[in-house]
């Protein structure tokens, strides 16, 4: 077996069924966030959603309602542990028990490295690291005085490859996934296997996370094609609160990203930057902007509008796939000669 998955033996699943389930989702006033609020209201879960926008969080809540579930929505600023810490009391006020969480906030900062504000790259740290760190920390002792449950972290695939213009965002992601492994690795030898820690590796998603960046590109953003609704992404946590593995790519281009980084990350690197370079930008200039990185902007919208691209420039994403793909066989076949000619 290939991939996050390779070696691993599926984790404890939630402690009960989803339909009587609780579950905490960070970010949950749009995108990701809110698909999966919705895809666990349809299956009868009670979901706790946190975000900055208040507003918006009470329109995802009660779309859930609509749906099925049983909702509340408590605005949260993830950087701040002791908020964090009030909305996981909160959701086992509400509800009696926390059985899964969802670390889902996230902002960025799209420029050059050096031309990203210090203080705007600590924010994106201070969300995405540091709002995992506490939302990790609060939940932890809800989900072992429940029995057992499940914590997914949302990492993206940028937590294993990286790509030009994302470095804070990339660092971040990184971080999440080594403070996944070594947590997990934590609960296993204190003998608290009940809880399952999950990493989700999402590719390119219809969100309007692009449209709310920081940006010091000078230039429009778009999100590197081929685009997933962010449905997709929902189902696999789905999945993974039913089903726990260690980790799990959302959209099949993640998974060949993945794939390709492990067996030639050298030439892919290289690749990856020049495609992300030409793909990640549109023709439209952009004034320099700090976005949501500092100023809540959630609408409750699922979807960025950028479902034009999950088919625009297939021709150049086909190409990068078979030339990374042609890599990694000839780097195979490299590594299969070395190894006969040292016997």
């Amino acid at each position: 077996m290939t991939g996050p998955d390779r070696g691993y033996r599926p984790g404890m699943p939630l402690t009960r069924a989803l339909d009587g389930a609780t579950v905490v989702i960070t970010g949950a006033s749009s995108g990701i966030g809110a698909a999966t609020a919705y895809a666990l209201a349809r299956r009868g879960a009670d979901v706790v959603l946190a975000a900055r926008t208040e507003e918006a969080l009470h329109r995802v809540a009660g779309r859930c309602r609509e749906l099925g579930g049983r909702a509340v929505a408590v605005p949260t600023d993830v950087t701040d542990p002791e908020a964090v810490r009030r909305l996981a009391a909160r959701a086992a006020a509400e509800f009696g028990r926390i059985d899964a969480w969802i670390n889902n906030a996230a902002v960025t900062a799209v420029g050059l490295f050096d031309e990203i504000p210090v203080e705007e790259f600590r924010r994106v740290v201070a969300v995405n690291l540091l709002g995992t760190v506490y939302g990790t920390k609060a939940a932890l002792p809800w989900l072992d005085a429940a029995g057992g449950g499940v914590l997914v972290n949302n990492a993206s695939v940028l937590a294993e490859v990286a790509m030009p213009y994302q470095s804070a965002y990339n660092a971040t992601k990184h971080g999440i996934r080594g403070l996944a492994d070594t947590v997990r690795q934590e609960l296993r030898v204190t003998g608290r296997g009940n809880i399952s820690i999950c990493t989700v590796l999402p590719t390119s998603i219809d969100t309007p996370f692009f449209r709310h960046a920081a940006n010091h590109s000078g230039r429009e953003l778009t999100p590197p094609p081929p685009v997933y609704p962010p449905e997709v992404v929902a189902e696999t946590i789905v999945r993974l609160l039913r089903r726990p593995r260690r980790e799990a790519y959302a959209g099949g281009a993640a998974r060949l990203l993945g794939l390709q980084w492990r067996l030639a990350p050298a030439l892919v690197e290289r690749v990856l930057g020049w495609y992300t370079t030409r793909t990640q930008f549109g023709p439209g200039v952009a004034l320099d902007s700090t976005g949501n990185v500092f100023r809540p902007d959630a609408e409750a919208a699922r979807s960025g509008g950028w479902h034009g691209r999950r088919r625009q420039l297939i021709r150049m994403t086909a190409a990068f796939g078979l030339a990374a793909a042609g890599t990694a066989v000839g780097t195979l076949a490299a590594m299969t000669r070395r190894a006969r000619a040292e016997q």
